[in-house]
């Protein structure tokens, strides 16, 4: 199997259009954006600047705006566009539904028209399994590139505004009324998080390389997390990128919010990692990209550790689950995890390696 790596990365959510003003939003202590829909009483972490168009064409236009500049960032659009495009998502175009109430249709219908925006010219994927969507499309999309089948592909993670998502997590008493504090002390529930992240992966060298993952469904509880199918879903990540876990210099928590799942998966990280080892979390920053999620959570940590900017506490954490939380690392991290959860009984593990930061 071929090496997958990184060659770009695009990102616009509530911290700016790009990775750069995400950057500078996270070096300046700058707020993200927030709005509440109307009607609606949680807060969102907002992508776009103003009210959410009104009318299907005018969101529309958006999206595709959008959607095209974080493309043009990561460099997938100076390619040939041959290679497979992944959509992952878990609301896709609800947004511009919910505005005439048409709701029947072809769910691969939107992939197909955002590969129109792009002029995309190969094959077209859509990967909606929750909020581990964009991390099944990036190991699909390395297994393509490893496999030889082609030489480039790209994952877009799209979690556009709409009112669907939000009030259908109320529904289930899963958000907070003010803001995420993943692994905090007083943490009450997830934040939404609107983003859109592009992924441009390639076979030919480059700084960040795609080292290996897994994804792992547990069947006992699918809207909870499972530690044994997380605990499976780390363990073949390490395995599949020839590492043990004391190789593993960061991670990139999950971690929502939720007063249970916080707590579950902290355990299993304090039983199968040194305590030397750095925890982050962009949930506080991003809000929670749902489906989106992996692709922007791995556009914005490569971009941190570039840029050397991290984001900073604003709550505190609890003792008891997370001490290694938001100490800012002191050297680059060489190998890098990150882990995901969703509905479904969905796991993720992902394992990309920094090689110019020495081991």
């Amino acid at each position: 199997m071929r090496p997958a790596y990184l060659h770009g990365a695009g990102l616009a959510s509530a911290l700016g259009p790009d990775r750069a003003a995400a950057v500078q939003a996270l070096r300046t202590d700058a707020l993200p954006r927030m709005r509440r829909h109307a009607g609606l009483d949680w807060p969102v972490h907002a992508l776009w600047d103003g009210d959410v168009p009104a009318g299907e064409e005018a969101w529309l236009a958006r999206a595709r705006d959008t959607v095209c500049a974080a493309a043009r960032e990561s460099g997938a659009l100076d390619t040939g566009r041959r290679g497979p495009l992944f959509i992952a998502s878990s609301s896709r175009d609800i947004g511009a539904r919910e505005q005439t109430l048409a709701w029947h249709g072809d769910t691969h219908a939107f992939s197909e028209r955002v590969a129109q925006w792009l002029d995309w010219r190969g094959p077209v994927f859509s990967v909606f399994n929750a909020c581990t969507s964009a991390a099944q499309a990036v190991l699909s999309a390395q297994r393509c590139i490893g496999a030889g089948e082609c030489d480039e592909a790209l994952v877009l993670g799209l979690e556009l505004p709409n009112r669907y998502t939000v009030a259908g997590l109320a529904a289930m008493q899963l958000l907070s009324l003010e803001r995420a504090q993943p692994c905090g002390a007083d943490r009450s529930g997830l934040v939404v998080g609107e983003a859109v992240a592009a992924v441009h992966l390639g076979a030919a060298p480059a700084r960040w390389r795609i080292r290996g993952g897994a994804c792992v469904v547990g069947g006992s509880n699918p809207a909870g997390l499972e530690p044994h199918a997380l605990a499976r879903a780390l363990d073949l990540a390490l395995a599949r990128s020839g590492l043990h876990a004391g190789d593993i210099d960061l991670v990139k928590v999950h971690a929502a919010g939720s007063g249970a799942n916080d707590a579950l998966e902290s355990a299993l990280l304090a039983e199968r990692l040194e305590a030397r080892v750095p925890w982050v979390t962009f949930k506080p920053s991003l809000g929670h990209a749902l489906g989106a999620a992996a692709a922007a959570e791995l556009a914005l940590l490569t971009a941190c550790q570039e840029a050397d900017a991290w984001p900073r506490l604003h709550y505190t954490a609890d003792p008891a689950l997370a001490p290694q939380l938001g100490r800012v690392p002191a050297n680059p991290g060489h190998h890098l995890l990150l882990l995901f959860a969703g509905f479904g009984g969905g796991h993720a593990a992902l394992v990309v390696t920094d090689q110019a930061a020495r081991c």
